[in-house]
């Protein structure tokens, strides 16, 4: 039992580790520019996002604050959700 213990308990930490590397980043900051054109968000610290093809904008423009859920994808930040804050 024991010998199955130890093993067991070393592949939880590890799934454990990789499923947050796995989740989603979170960013707050206010939009420095939007462009639908070529689907690119870029906040005013110089943080720039992808917007993915099927994203629906919700109003986007420049000096609002925004909260922006993204994954890395290759080297480019894609931003899986973008929502207004009030």
């Amino acid at each position: 039992m024991r010998k199955l213990l130890v093993p067991a308990a070393a592949a939880a930490v590890l799934a454990t580790s990789a499923i947050a590397f796995a989740a989603a980043q979170h960013t707050d900051g206010t939009i420095k520019t939007v462009d639908m054109k070529t689907s690119s968000l870029t906040l005013a610290d110089g943080t720039a996002f992808v917007l993915p093809k099927k994203f629906k904008d919700p109003g986007l423009k420049a000096g609002e604050k925004v909260s922006v859920m993204w994954d890395m994808s290759g080297k480019d930040k894609v931003a899986e959700s973008v929502k207004i804050m009030k």
